[in-house]
C-alpha cells in the first residue's frame, strides 16, 4: 500500500480516514474471509492531491491504474478489455463517512462492442450483455460527460412503450440495440465526440469524475448539513463487477442487520431479481422484502404476496445472507447496512457500513447490544448521535383525533409532519424560507433533491422502497418519510398529483405519518411523546457515566415542566426580562422606564414586585432543592417601549402626556449599538431600584417556598455583563443589604450565592479579580462569541452564511463553540477564576450548552455544568457521557 493506492487485501477497518468507509469495509471483509469481489482503492490522500494540483492526476496515475487492474485480472482470470474473457469493473466513491447517493458511481465499466460480444458468448445471454452495455453508456454519459439523465431516460421510456413492457428487464435484444445506438447519438450531440471505446480511457475518466463529484452541489450541501470538512476528500474504489441482472437466479439488494426505523432485531432489507444496484437504491423499481418478519410488519400485516419475499422464494440464499449479516454485526458491534449481489446463485457482499437509523432505532439497538453482551455501555452510547434525539422529544400525532387518510405507502422513516405540498426541491426551499412547513412530494428522490429534502418537514415518493435514496436520507435527517405510495401519480401538464382519484395541488395542507405510511388530509393535532423503556435506560447510562451536570435555561411554567420531564438538574439561566412582557405587566414596566421622578419609578416597581415574586416562587417550587440561577435584568430599556404610532398614542394617553413628547423620550432612550450599551450591570448600577426590586422578589419567593414546607433551592443571583470587578463589588453590597432586610422581614435565613455571567473578553481577561467577588461564573457564550468575533449575533447570518458556504469557517461559531478563540478565553478565565477561588462553581448557559461538540469541550475543560434550552437537555446528557475518556 502507498498513500495513493491500496489493494483491498492490504487495508483494514481502522483506515477509514485514508481508504474511506467503503474501502475500509471491503478490506476488512476480505480479512474476514467473506465473499467480496477483488479490487483496489485510490485513497482520500490522492483526492486531496488532485485538488491541490488544480484537478490534475499525478504523472504516475496510469501506472497505478494498470497495477491495480492487474491484481483484479490475476484474481478473476479475466482481462480488462479482453475479447474472450472480459473484465468489467465498478468505480464507486467512498468518503470516510456515509454520504448516501451524494457522490458518483459507474457500473459495468469496460464495455464496448468487443467486450459486449464476448460477454454475450461467455454468458450465453445476449440480452444481458446488451443490457449491461446500455446501462454503462447511460451512467458514464451522465456521470462523466455531464449529460442530463433525462436525455437517456426519455429514450428508455420510449422503448418500453414501443415494446409494451413496464420494466427494463423485459426489453428485447432489438430494443436494447436501438437504445445503445440512440444513447451514442445523444453522447455525440452533447459532447461533439463519439462515446469512448478505449476501456483504459473510460477508467481514467471515471476515476477523475468520482473525485470531481466530491465538489458536486449535492455533496457540498450534504457536507454543510452534517458539518463534514471539505478537506476530507473521497476515496475511489475500483472493483470487479458481479452481475445481479444475469437472469432470475441473480439479484441485487440492500439489507440492514436490524430494522433501521425501530431497531427491531430482524433481517430488514429489499432485493430485486435480475437487477443491478441502482435499481434498488435509486428507487426506480419497487423491490421486495427480504424477510417474512419485515414483510408482515409493513402496512400492518403483509406488504404484498409473500411468495416474492426472499426468505420464502430463495430460502438457501436467505440463510446464507442472514449468516453473513450476523457475522458482520458481531464483528463490528453495531448495526450494519449491507449491499449485496447474487450472480447465478452465488452471494457476494459489496459493502458494509454502520447503518443510518432513526433515533428510536438507535436507542433500542444500543440497549439490545449491551444486554446481549456485544459491547459496553459507553461504546453503545457512542453509536447514538446526540442531536438525533431531537426526533424523539417533539410531539407526535394525537391518536384520539379522527383523521382522513387519503393514501398509504411504505413507512420509510418515522415521525409526524404537517405542511403544504410542493413537487420540487427548489420550491420546497423557497416556501420553507418564507416560514412555511413543507411536504415534498416526488415520483422518487435523487441526490439532486438533497436541499429540498432538508428544507421539508416530510417526504412522500410514489416509487422506491424502504432502502431507497429517499428512505435512507430521510432517516439520517430525521425527516418523516413515506415511500412506494403506488396510489400516487403525477400530472406534469396540470402541475398536480393524484392519490387514487383525489387531486392534490401545490399548497394543499397534508399530514404524513412516517411510522404508519399514512398520507392524511389537513393538519392533525399532536401530543407529547412518552419517553420510557429504552430511552430511559440510555439516559440512566448517560447519567452514570457523565462527569458534568446539565441544567435548563427556563423561566416559564411550560419550559419548567419540560425541563423536569427531560431530567434537568436545576436552572442555569432564568431570564427575568422574559417575565416583563406579559400584557398586565408591560404597562407598569413602561411607566417605570418613562417616569421622570424616583417616586414614579418606585410606584411602578412596587406594582411589578408581586408578579416577580410569583414568577420566582414558581421556579423555586419546580426546582426545590436544586440550583437555580436567576439573572437580573439584562436588555436595554428601550426594548420594552412601543414603536408603532398607534401603540405610542395609547401609551401617551395612559400617561397623560402628548404623543410627540413620548416619542421624543423613546428616541432619546434608543442607542446606536444597544447590545454594547446601557444594559446588564450598567443598567442595574444606574437604576439600582430595579435591582433592589428584583432581589426583594427573589428573597420573598424563597420565603414563600420555605413556608410551604418545600426545600429551598440553591439560589444563585447572576449579575450580567460585568466588565470590571468594581461593578460586581458595588452590586454585591446592594444585594447583601437587601438580603439582611429580607431575613429580618421573613424571620428566616435566606442563603444565596452571587456570581456573574462572563460574556465580555475583558471579564475573561480579568477573571482572577472578578472571582474575588463572585462565587460562581456562568459563561454567556452567545454574547461572548459576538463580542470576541465583533459580529452581531442578530445580524450574523448576513456574514456567517457566506463564511460557512465558502469554508472560511468550518462551522457557525454561534452554533458550535469556537474552541480556538472563544474557547481560549473560557479556558483562561476558568483557570484564573479557580486559582483565585478554588471552590468557584463554573458552567455555561449560552445555547452552546446543548451542542454536542461544545459540550465535549466543557467536559474536557472540567466545568461543573452546562445549561441549555429544555428540549436539548437529553442531547446534552448523552453528549456529556460520550465525551468522557475511555
Amino acid at each position: 500500500m502507498t498513500a495513493w493506492i491500496s489493494l483491498f487485501s492490504e487495508g483494514d477497518a481502522s483506515q477509514k480516514d485514508l481508504l474511506g468507509g467503503k474501502g475500509a469495509g471491503l478490506a476488512e471483509m476480505i480479512r474476514m474471509g467473506l465473499p467480496v469481489p477483488p479490487g483496489f482503492t485510490f485513497t482520500t490522500e490522492l483526492c486531496r492531491e488532485y485538488y491541490r494540483n488544480n484537478k490534475h492526476l499525478p504523472e504516475n496515475f496510469t501506472d497505478m491504474l494498470k497495477t491495480g487492474v492487474a491484481t483484479i485480472e490475476e484474481h478473476t482470470g479475466h482481462g480488462f478489455g479482453s475479447a474472450e474473457l472480459p473484465l468489467l469493473v465498478s468505480v464507486r466513491s467512498g468518503a470516510r463517512v456515509s454520504m448516501p447517493g451524494m457522490m458518483d458511481t459507474i457500473l459495468n465499466l469496460g464495455m464496448n462492442d468487443t467486450t459486449a460480444d464476448a460477454l454475450a458468448k461467455l454468458s450465453g445471454d445476449l440480452r444481458f450483455a446488451l443490457d449491461c452495455h446500455r446501462r454503462f453508456i447511460q451512467m458514464f454519459g451522465n456521470v462523466v460527460q455531464n449529460i442530463p439523465l433525462g436525455k437517456f431516460e426519455d429514450l428508455l421510456d420510449d422503448q418500453r412503450m414501443e415494446q409494451g413492457c413496464e420494466e427494463d428487464k423485459d426489453l428485447s435484444p432489438d430494443s436494447l440495440r436501438k437504445l445503445i445506438e440512440a444513447y451514442r447519438a445523444v453522447v455525440l450531440h452533447h459532447t461533439g465526440a463519439a462515446f469512448p471505446e478505449d476501456v483504459w480511457q473510460q477508467l481514467a475518466l471515471a476515476v477523475q469524475a468520482v473525485f470531481d463529484s466530491w465538489h458536486a452541489p449535492r455533496a457540498i450541501t450534504y457536507r454543510k448539513l452534517h458539518n463534514y470538512p471539505e478537506d476530507w476528500g473521497t476515496a475511489v474504489n475500483v472493483q470487479a463487477m458481479v452481475f445481479g441482472n444475469l437472469g432470475d437466479d441473480s439479484a441485487t439488494g440492500v439489507a440492514f442487520t436490524r430494522d433501521p426505523s425501530t431497531g427491531e432485531n430482524l433481517v430488514y432489507g429489499e432485493y430485486l431479481e435480475n437487477a443491478q444496484g441502482e435499481d434498488v437504491v435509486a428507487g426506480i423499481r419497487t423491490p421486495h422484502p427480504i424477510s417474512l418478519a419485515q414483510s408482515r410488519n409493513m402496512l400492518g400485516g403483509g406488504s404484498e404476496d409473500e411468495d416474492v419475499v426472499m426468505e420464502k422464494r430463495h430460502p438457501k440464499l436467505y440463510e446464507d445472507l442472514r449468516a453473513l449479516m450476523t457475522q458482520l454485526e458481531t464483528h463490528y458491534r453495531d448495526m450494519q447496512d449491507i449491499e449485496f449481489t447474487v450472480q447465478s446463485g452465488k452471494l457476494y457482499i459489496l459493502q458494509t457500513r454502520s447503518g443510518k437509523r432513526t433515533a428510536r432505532a438507535a436507542v433500542n439497538i444500543a440497549v439490545d447490544m449491551v444486554k446481549a453482551g456485544m459491547c459496553g455501555k459507553l461504546e453503545a452510547l457512542r453509536t447514538i448521535q446526540p442531536s438525533s434525539l431531537d426526533q424523539l422529544l417533539h410531539p407526535v400525532l394525537d391518536p384520539t383525533v379522527a383523521k382522513e387518510v387519503i393514501g398509504t405507502g411504505l413507512p420509510a422513516s418515522p415521525g409526524a409532519a404537517s405542511g403544504k405540498v410542493v413537487f420540487g426541491a427548489d420550491e420546497a426551499v423557497q416556501l420553507a424560507q418564507a416560514g412555511e412547513d413543507v411536504i415534498l412530494m416526488r415520483p422518487e428522490t435523487s441526490p439532486e433533491d438533497i436541499h429540498g429534502m432538508h428544507a421539508a418537514r416530510g417526504i412522500v415518493t410514489a416509487r422506491g422502497g424502504m432502502t431507497s435514496h429517499a428512505a435512507v436520507v430521510a432517516r439520517g435527517m430525521g425527516r418523516a418519510c413515506i415511500c412506494g405510495m403506488r396510489e400516487l401519480t403525477f400530472d406534469a401538464a396540470k402541475g398536480c398529483a393524484y392519490v387514487r382519484d383525489r387531486q392534490v395541488n401545490v399548497g394543499d395542507l397534508v399530514t404524513i405519518d412516517g411510522g404508519t405510511g399514512e398520507l392524511i388530509l389537513g393538519a392533525v393535532p399532536t401530543v407529547l411523546p412518552e419517553l420510557e423503556g429504552a430511552f430511559s435506560t440510555i439516559m440512566e447510562w448517560a447519567d452514570e457515566l457523565r462527569t458534568i451536570r446539565v441544567r435548563a435555561n427556563a423561566e416559564t411554567e411550560g419550559d419548567l415542566r419540560i425541563a423536569n420531564m427531560f431530567g434537568a438538574e436545576g436552572i442555569g439561566l432564568a431570564r427575568t426580562e422574559h417575565m416583563f412582557f406579559q400584557a398586565e405587566r408591560i404597562s407598569a414596566v413602561r411607566r417605570m422606564i418613562l417616569s421622570e421622578s424616583m417616586e414614579g419609578r418606585r410606584l411602578a416597581l412596587e406594582e411589578l414586585l408581586p408578579y416577580q415574586r410569583g414568577d420566582f416562587a414558581t421556579i423555586f417550587r419546580s426546582m426545590a432543592g436544586l440550583p437555580v440561577t436567576v439573572r437580573l435584568l439584562d436588555p436595554p430599556l428601550h426594548e420594552f417601549l412601543p414603536r408603532d404610532p398607534a401603540a405610542i398614542a395609547d401609551l401617551a394617553a395612559s400617561l397623560e402626556v402628548s404623543s410627540d413628547s413620548l416619542r421624543r423620550t423613546i428616541e432619546n432612550l434608543e442607542e446606536v449599538n444597544p447590545m454594547l450599551g446601557h444594559r446588564g450591570c450598567r443598567l442595574l448600577l444606574t437604576y439600582p431600584e430595579i435591582a433592589r426590586m428584583q432581589v426583594t422578589a427573589i428573597f420573598g419567593a424563597m420565603a414563600d417556598v420555605r413556608g410551604e414546607g418545600l426545600a429551598l433551592p440553591q439560589c444563585e443571583i447572576m449579575i450580567p455583563l460585568v466588565a470590571d470587578v468594581e461593578e460586581l463589588r458595588r452590586l454585591r453590597v446592594l444585594i447583601a443589604g437587601v438580603a439582611v432586610e429580607a431575613e429580618q422581614v421573613h424571620g428566616m435565613a435566606l442563603p444565596y450565592q452571587l456570581g456573574t455571567m462572563i460574556e465580555l473578553p475583558r471579564a475573561a481577561l480579568t477573571a482572577d479579580k472578578i472571582a474575588a467577588e463572585a462565587e460562581f461564573f456562568s459563561f454567556g457564550t452567545n454574547d461572548l462569541t459576538q463580542t470576541t468575533w465583533g459580529i452581531s449575533r442578530d445580524d450574523a447570518n448576513k456574514v456567517l452564511g457566506y463564511y460557512t458556504s465558502t469554508r472560511i469557517l468550518a462551522a457557525d461559531p454561534f452554533v458550535t463553540l469556537d474552541v480556538e478563540g472563544v474557547g481560549a478565553l473560557i479556558r483562561m478565565a476558568f483557570a484564573a477564576g479557580r486559582a483565585a477561588r478554588p471552590e468557584l462553581k463554573v458552567g455555561i448557559c449560552g445555547e452552546h450548552g446543548g451542542d454536542p461538540a461544545s459540550v465535549a469541550f466543557c467536559v474536557e475543560l472540567g466545568l461543573d455544568y452546562v445549561s441549555c434550552s429544555p428540549y436539548r437537555i437529553p442531547i446534552a446528557r448523552l453528549a456529556a457521557a460520550q465525551a468522557v475518556k475511555d
